[in-house]
């Protein structure tokens, strides 16, 4: 139900853009979330975004280079991603709560999308 895509390579310093739509249902009143995973490492909050796209909450690492934004009439949600290092390599996923307001735990997430591998070179 959810579809993450927009990873690939990209070399540090450089910006990607991820997208994740939903289809089969409409997540227009659910909080969404990206988390991330690195190899090893357990999966990591990025940031999130309440309901109406005017709350956010980003991860200390990513803050000031990462924004997530939100298309309700398109039933998708983005992760701009600028100034990228080698520590953002990792599989980016996308996540829809089952309420409307912000959180950093995945655990509060009930949806999930399958992933998208970013990998910044040096």
């Amino acid at each position: 139900q959810l579809q993450a895509s927009g990873g690939g390579l990209v070399q540090a310093g450089g910006s990607l853009r991820l997208s994740c739509a939903a289809s089969g249902r409409t997540f227009s009143n659910n909080a969404m979330a990206w988390f991330r995973q690195a190899p090893g490492k357990e999966r990591a909050f990025v940031a999130a975004i309440n309901w109406r796209g005017d709350s956010t909450n980003y991860g200390d690492s990513v803050k000031g280079r990462f924004a997530i934004s939100r298309d309700n009439a398109k039933n998708t949600v983005y992760l701009q991603m600028n100034s990228l290092t080698t520590e953002d390599t990792a599989v980016y996923y996308c996540a829809a709560g089952l309420f409307t307001g912000i959180s950093s735990s995945p655990r509060l997430y009930r949806y999930w999308g399958q992933g998208t591998l970013v990998t910044v070179s040096s």
